[in-house]
């Protein structure tokens, strides 16, 4: 059974790569219009190209996700392209993984504070839907002590909590809200692959605590958040959803 999210209106904050750009492509190859935005125009743009390339309405516009002004500016641009919006997808990371200063503030301002502006601008859009749905896309290390990334994991659980308020605060509108925390999540560029080369050892130790014995894809983020947005999760809200393939459990 394929997910149907035909004709429906999604806006993807931090689409240009990995898990963002693969939750774009699943809801463009699956009938949906999508708007995407992003800081780097290049991959921005290279993506906008690949959601068009499915027969998909996009929209792009480049924005810094960590901007209260910038947020509110992309946020109509992108309902007007798609004629309204039914689905918020917040994907976006300040990359924060340290302990000083400047990881808290990237992480409070990418991880958490994009996750509340955009919501906010995007409610009144939401509001209009038929089916209105928010997916916060968070982390394994929001749910678990993270002392490698201390700002970026307590981010992550903030979005998780906020998650749960916004479902609790929206239900009436009838706008569902979901959260998805993926675990090691392996794509060329990214995270992983750069430790795969950087720090072989943490990789190594990390792969190890892996199950399934390989690392998650973005695609599979994506086919999770395709089902919370689609009308076969139609009484599915205020849920954290782990993505990880048994990372962590007990062996």
């Amino acid at each position: 059974m394929q997910i149907d999210v035909r004709g429906k209106r999604v806006v993807v904050a931090g689409g240009s790569k990995g898990i963002g750009r693969s939750i774009a492509l699943r809801f463009a190859a699956t009938g949906a219009s999508v708007s995407i935005c992003a800081r780097s125009p290049g991959p921005l743009e290279e993506a906008r190209k690949e959601l068009e390339a499915l027969g998909a309405t996009a929209h792009a516009a480049t924005c810094d996700l960590s901007s209260d002004a910038e947020i509110a500016a992309y946020i109509p641009k992108a309902a007007a392209a798609l004629g309204g919006i039914d689905v918020l997808v917040n994907n976006a990371t300040g990359y924060g993984y340290g302990d000083d200063e400047a990881s808290w503030e990237q992480s409070l301002d990418v991880d958490l504070l994009a996750v509340v502006r955009a919501s906010r601008a995007a409610l009144p859009y939401l509001e209009k839907s038929a089916d209105g749905s928010i997916v916060n896309i968070a982390s394994g290390s929001g749910l678990n002590p993270s002392v490698r990334a201390p700002a970026y994991g307590a981010a992550k659980a903030a979005v998780i909590h906020y998650t749960r308020t916004q479902a609790a605060a929206l239900v009436g509108k009838r706008i569902r809200a979901n959260c998805v925390a993926p675990g090691s999540i392996e794509f060329p560029g990214g995270v992983w692959d750069r430790r795969k080369r950087d720090d072989p050892t943490l990789y190594a130790k990390t792969l190890a605590n892996c199950p399934m014995g390989r690392m998650g894809r973005p695609e599979e983020v994506a086919d999770v958040v395709l089902f919370l947005s689609s009308p076969m999760a139609s009484w599915v809200t205020a849920q954290i959803i782990g993505v990880n393939g048994g990372q962590g459990l007990p062996r």
